[in-house]
């Protein structure tokens, strides 16, 4: 493995990116409601997008129309990178899960910024290697583990746990209808696992859903 791409693996998550974004000659920061859908399945692939702040998740629906969420966004995360690799349509919908802003930067002023051995580019790379080991992850714990332990996984997830200066991880609030979906189970299981892992005090309800570091004690035992 090359020292840049190490150095790239081992940059803080938010390192600069924004300020970096500032210089691009096409960028727009735009804020969005909750639920407000930022691009949809189908539309037109021409820009990249970076989330300031909030929540963003990224849905796919089937040919039959069932949805599914692929990926849920926070703060420091891009979305929309597709298109710098020849898509031209979106292959899923972005939609605002809290209040959120975001950083839109056009296809042509996204390629600029990456030229070069910038710093702004090595962060991007690394945003892209992460999220490869996240779509690795995803599908080995789709197929290896048990509900209870994707659960805990996607809870965490979501609480961006092991993040620079997170202390107590707190999620907004949250259906079990979602959580269903990107566990890939229904909602009384998910509503079973969510009041043990309650009971057990992995997890509290006090203005939104806060995660303890004890729920990492579901990944490391064994089943």
């Amino acid at each position: 493995m090359s020292a840049r791409v190490k150095r790239a693996l081992s940059a803080k998550p938010r390192r600069n990116a924004n300020a970096f974004l500032t210089k691009a000659s096409t960028r727009q920061v735009a804020p969005y409601k909750k639920k407000q859908v930022i691009f949809a399945q189908g539309d037109p692939a021409d820009a990249v997008f970076y989330v300031e702040k909030g929540t963003v998740k990224l849905t796919v629906l089937s040919e039959q129309g069932k949805p599914a969420i692929v990926a849920m966004l926070g703060s420091g995360d891009f979305f929309g990178e597709g298109c710098l690799a020849g898509q031209r349509l979106r292959m899923a919908t972005a939609s605002a899960m809290t209040e959120v802003s975001v950083v839109r930067v056009d296809r042509g002023a996204m390629v600029e910024l990456l030229h070069g051995r910038s710093p702004f580019s090595e962060r991007f790379m690394a945003h892209l290697l992460a999220r490869n080991v996240r779509i690795e992850e995803d599908l080995m714990d789709q197929l290896f583990n048990s509900t209870e332990k994707r659960l805990a996984r996607v809870l965490l997830l979501l609480a961006q746990f092991g993040k620079e200066g997170k202390t107590e991880p707190l999620i907004p609030k949250i259906s079990q209808e979602i959580l269903a979906e990107m566990v890939g189970t229904t909602r009384p299981r998910i509503n079973t696992f969510m009041n043990k892992f309650r009971k057990l005090g992995f997890i509290a309800y006090n203005g939104g859903l806060h995660i303890r570091t004890s729920l990492l004690n579901v990944l490391l035992h064994d089943s």
